[in-house]
């Protein structure tokens, strides 16, 4: 008789790797796989796993790739169930890229990994959507690379959906197709002016989630209406001020060399009289810096920002809009920072087919994987795993909800 020692949420691979399901692993082996049988000397499971390893370990490029795998053979030989210790060659590395990989198939799979069930106590809020150049699948100096919109769980800091922007469109034409990707339910996308499109706005309400997007010049009516609102106001003889509803917070942030402070002031008086699907409110958003050196001040600037949102006074007041519109920064500094200077993809080269976009998705993987771990600065998770490989391997193989 045969007894079997794995859980209820466990699965055997056909190499004798156990792996939880919904882990990153169970979706690896989701991926179908166009190869040929005959002379494949590595399944795409496999390959894929030392992909991500070395990636977590701090390899980047296809040869750091290889030759990290080269050195480590013996225990990732051991932890992947292999018969041999033979490890792929770069260019192996670099063709799952270019040509085994499918965009559409490996996106998807991404998707669904970063929107597996979250960890009690957590709640999807405020989505970021902003875009990135490729500049890493640029053939030529001149040529401006594949571009990516993107949009990000700002609380759990991974991506929910991409969407390549095509050479003859823009990201206001992309973003309806990324959206659709999504359960924009209970949710807030923020975005930047580009992003501040009726048509766009109208797709979010539809799908039950609310907008908050700054307005600048390309909105020039909507603009000066909401410009005009937040002039102060100088008492008329006998009239005295006009009344309002203004409500306004300020915060004050200090640090990096210098002080930030910022004011927001919100209103519901041109809900009737702007012409914009599903408005609520509209804001003024004030922000002054002082940079200080050795405890002089040496610069201040200020920037005024205006904007709309079809978030009604109940569900968010000044305080909780200020907040979400400062959430839309990690987008920057969480995501294509990182992928630029931690992951060094801009310096990566992937001209062919769709490599750079797979990289980006792989990078977008991998920064979830560290945040799960519980690592909010990349690079230290880095470093850190390339010192225990048999955790990052645990963590290719253990569910969202299991860890």
């Amino acid at each position: 008789m045969e007894y079997s020692t794995l859980a209820a949420w466990q699965e055997l691979s056909e190499t004798g790797v156990i792996y939880e399901r919904e882990s990153l692993y169970d979706h690896f082996e989701q991926v179908p796989d166009p190869r040929a049988d005959r002379g494949k000397r590595y399944s795409l499971v496999t390959l894929l796993v030392l992909i991500f390893l070395a990636k977590l370990c701090r390899q980047d490029t296809p040869v750091e790739i290889a030759d990290w795998c080269a050195n480590q053979a013996a225990e990732l030989q051991n932890l992947l169930k292999l018969e041999r210790s033979w490890m792929p060659h770069h260019n192996t590395i670099r063709r799952v890229f270019q040509d085994i990989l499918a965009e559409d198939e490996f996106e998807r799979l991404a998707s669904e990994y970063s929107r597996s069930p979250q960890e009690p106590g957590t709640e999807i809020e405020v989505l970021a959507m902003d875009g990135k150049c490729l500049r890493g699948t640029r053939r030529t100096p001149e040529e401006p690379g594949d571009y990516l919109l993107s949009v990000y769980d700002s609380q759990r800091q991974c991506v929910l959906a991409q969407a390549a922007v095509d050479s003859k469109e823009n990201e206001i034409s992309a973003a309806p197709r990324v959206l659709k990707k999504l359960d924009l339910r209970q949710k807030v996308v923020v975005g930047d002016a580009l992003h501040t499109q009726r048509r766009i706005s109208e797709q979010i309400v539809a799908a039950g989630g609310d907008y908050l997007w700054p307005v600048k010049e390309n909105q020039p009516q909507t603009y000066t209406a909401i410009q005009l609102l937040f002039v102060e106001q100088k008492p008329s003889p006998g009239f005295g001020k006009v009344a309002t509803d203004f409500q306004q917070v300020e915060k004050v942030n200090k640090g990096h060399g210098r002080i930030e402070k910022r004011r927001l002031t919100c209103s519901a008086l041109l809900n009737d009289y702007l012409d914009w699907p599903g408005l609520a409110q509209v804001y003024r958003l004030e922000r002054k810096f002082t940079w200080l050196r050795q405890g002089q001040v040496v610069k201040t600037s200020q920037e005024v920002e205006y904007g709309i949102t079809s978030l009604p006074r109940r569900k968010a007041n000044a305080a909780r809009l200020l907040a979400m519109r400062r959430q839309y920064w990690r987008i920057e500094t969480g995501l294509h920072y990182r992928r630029d200077v931690t992951f060094r993809e801009d310096a990566t080269r992937m001209t062919i087919g769709a490599a750079g976009k797979i990289l980006a998705m792989i990078h977008n993987l991998v920064l979830w994987l560290l945040k799960r771990a519980g690592f909010d600065n990349a690079a230290r998770g880095r470093r850190w795993f390339a010192g225990h490989l048999k955790d990052a391997f645990t963590l290719l193989t253990t569910a969202p909800v299991r860890l």
